[in-house]
Formats: structure tokens, sequence, C-alpha cells
């Protein structure tokens, strides 16, 4: 009888302790788990604020200079990273316009040369060279409405093979798919970011003198420079 007794008791005490530890461990799983979701939500809100950006320029491209007639410019195979990030972590689902600083260490303009670059229809001299050494090259980019503003600087070095080098062009503009500033000779209009990321990004620049006496009288300088570029822009999401 009395072993009866003991047995029920202690069934009933180890009900009471199962109860309890039951009771228990829900908890810390759901906390565990409100926690896990708030991180992942916070990550994946960083990543969409942050943005590696790539730069292409393709053919079919002008460069004009002074009152001479455009060049033909074949700038296939120019490229460019960079960053690009909101003005503001915390943003509306209207605001899409990203802060974009472009590394000038990745990015390369193939230069005016014989076989990138065309004259009133016919290549340039083989020994005539101009190359392109940007200097800075970062603005905004809206990525709903397309709209893209980047400021341009950059030195043109011209050569006649090893005969002439001439002290640099310094070039700086705004590269814009909008309509470029108006000059007194020179304007042109761009074209905004289409769902593949092709765009024409257009810029009118005032060249002053240099310290060279025959390209100040050839070129005429100071002058205005056009610049009218087709380029792909796109984005890939970062995690920083």
């Amino acid at each position: 009888m009395g072993c009866k007794v003991n047995h029920s008791f202690n069934s009933l005490a180890l009900f009471k302790v199962s109860t309890k530890r039951a009771n228990l461990c829900p908890r810390k799983i759901i906390t565990f788990s409100s926690s896990t979701n708030s991180q992942i939500q916070q990550t994946q809100e960083i990543k969409t604020n942050h943005y590696t950006v790539n730069f292409k320029t393709l053919g079919a491209c002008k460069l004009g200079i002074a009152k001479y007639p455009d060049f033909g410019y074949n700038a296939e195979g120019g490229k460019g990273t960079g960053s690009a990030s909101r003005k503001a972590e915390e943003t509306t689902s209207d605001d899409d316009e990203l802060l974009v600083s472009f590394d000038l260490n990745t990015l390369y303009i193939p230069p005016l040369t014989s076989s990138t670059t065309k004259f009133l229809g016919l290549p340039l001299p083989p020994f005539l060279k101009i190359s392109i050494d940007p200097q800075h090259f970062k603005g905004t980019i809206n990525q709903n409405s397309g709209q893209v503003d980047l400021e341009f600087k950059a030195k043109f070095w011209f050569t006649i093979g090893s005969l002439y080098k001439a002290p640099a062009l310094i070039v700086e503009t705004v590269l814009t798919s909008e309509e470029s500033l108006v000059g007194k000779m020179r304007s042109g209009r761009g074209e905004r970011l289409d769902k593949d990321g092709k765009c024409r990004l257009v810029g009118v620049a005032t060249v002053d003198p240099i310290d060279d006496f025959l390209m100040n009288s050839f070129l005429g300088l100071p002058t205005e420079c056009l610049a009218d570029l087709n380029a792909i822009i796109s984005f890939t999401p970062s995690p920083y």
C-alpha cells in the first residue's frame, strides 16, 4: 500500500516538472526566432542601399572641338567600376537617386587613333593620337527616372608619334542624359537610361589656352568642345 502511494506521488511530481520545462522552452525558441528575423531584415535593408556600379562605353560616339566638324568616335571597350549609395540610409520608395563615384584606377576610355576615330569620313593619320586621362568622375543617377548627371574631368594628351607631345588639354564638364549646358558654339542632348542600362551622355566644356603656341593657334584656344558618348551603366547590390 505504501509502495503504491509513493509511486503516485513520484508520477505527479515528474508531471509537474515536465510541464514547467515544456512551458519554458517555447518562449526561448520564439525569442531567438524573432531576433534572427530582425537581423535578416536589417541586412536586406543595408544591401538595397549600396551598389557596385559598372560603366561601359560603346560605339557611335562623337567628339567635337571649336568650329571643326565632329570626330566620329568608336569608344567601344571603355570601362570602369565604382560604388553607389543612396543619399540617406532611411529612404522612401520614391527616392531612387544614387550618389555615384568611379574608381579612377579602373576607368579606361579608348584613345582617339586611326582605328577608333574618323574625321570627315577618313581615319586619323596613323601617327596622330589623343589619349584621355580621367581625373574625376562622379555624380548622381536616378534609378527611377533614368536621369544621369556625372561630373567629368580629364587630361587630353595630343601626340604625333615621338616627334611632338603637347601639354595636356584640361576638359571639365558634366556628362548628362539631359540637355547639356549650351555654349556659343556647341550643345547637345542626351538620352536617359533605358531598361537595359543604355544611355547617351553629352557634355560641353570650355578648353583654356595652354603653354603651346602651335595648339593654341590650331584649335583657336580658348574654345569649346563637345563630348557625346553612348554607354551602358549597370548596378549590382553590395553588402557594404
